[in-house]
């Protein structure tokens, strides 16, 4: 058995297909209020293939008005990363109480082991969840479903917009009304180099994008399948048409921000009301990595105006 893909600290793969993940510092929910505001607590989307996620419930006493939703898919290439993650978890939290809203973090399979379109699937199921518990769970009661929005990092940025495609074609979660898409550092590419990549010293981003589009599409796909290279999905007009409003976050650092603003300008091309933000002077995921930085204060005050503008 030899060694196939190597990321250090994160995961490695073998020949025979297994997997080594290394273990990354995590946070346990807890259902009792914390300093900063919020409770938080696992619950079971389907416990046979299995998905789980994360609500995170901001402290509201004495107000019994309906919150927003946002259902969140975390960032590691479809490869790696969790809910439980201590960045993601703390981000989250603060989240929920910087916009006053719920959410629903989720915890999808990951590839290898479960290409894609597994990841889309797991995700679009916690939607159909959410329809369905929200009479039930009372985590959820104060939830409106007629404001949710999808968010996601990274590889999540890139599950925001195909399970956003998925609704909008199946045309299906009628109970749950998306208002609007929050992109962070999205994960897109194609076949052809575009200049960042073709940059010098870019080489091990590159090699390390590439590996992880490898291990996740489908097998005997290239980085113009679809799900990677948004350009080649078919979408009618009418179907263009209810493409929700988003907004898409860039770092001035990161080595996907040029795939960030090309998405951007593709959604304006095809009528999407958007906006673009960019981070100057940040890298890649820096709000997960640095939770309570400076300036991923600045994201979660930018990401509940674009919320509460609806």
């Amino acid at each position: 058995m030899s060694l196939v893909a190597d990321f250090p600290g994160y995961f490695q793969v073998f020949s025979d297909g297994s997997v080594k993940r290394y273990e990354r510092e995590t946070a346990p929910a807890s259902i009792d209020s914390s300093s900063n505001g919020y409770k938080s607590k696992d619950v079971i989307i389907n416990s046979t293939k299995p998905i789980s996620a994360r609500i995170f419930l901001p402290d509201v006493p004495g107000s019994s008005g309906r919150l927003p939703v946002l259902v969140y898919f975390h960032g590691g290439g479809f490869c790696l990363g969790s809910t439980t993650w201590l960045g993601y978890h703390t981000f989250l939290g603060d989240f929920a109480v910087a916009s006053q809203s719920i959410v629903l973090s989720v915890d999808y399979r990951h590839a290898p082991e479960n290409r894609l379109p597994i990841a889309y699937d797991d995700c679009y199921s916690s939607l159909e969840w959410l329809s369905c518990q929200v009479s039930s769970e009372p985590w959820l009661e104060r939830a409106d479903l007629s404001r949710v929005f999808l968010s996601g990092d990274s590889a999540g940025g890139n599950i925001v917009h195909n399970v956003a495609l998925r609704t909008i074609q199946e045309q299906s979660c009628d109970q749950v009304k998306i208002e609007g898409l929050l992109l962070i550092h999205p994960f897109f590419g194609s076949e052809e180099r575009i200049e960042k990549e073709r940059a010098s010293g870019e080489a091990e981003n590159l090699a390390l994008t590439d590996w992880m589009w490898k291990l996740s599409l489908p097998e005997g796909s290239n980085r113009d399948h679809y799900w990677c290279n948004y350009e080649m999905a078919e979408l009618s007009r009418a179907e263009w048409c209810r493409f929700p409003p988003a907004v898409v976050y860039v770092a001035g650092l990161d080595f996907l921000k040029e795939r960030g603003v090309m998405y951007a300008a593709f959604l304006e091309k095809n009528g999407v009301e958007v906006k673009l933000v960019e981070a100057e002077g940040e890298t890649h995921v820096y709000h997960m990595l640095h939770p309570e930085s400076e300036a991923t204060r600045l994201l979660q005050k930018q990401m509940s105006e674009f919320i509460h503008n609806f």
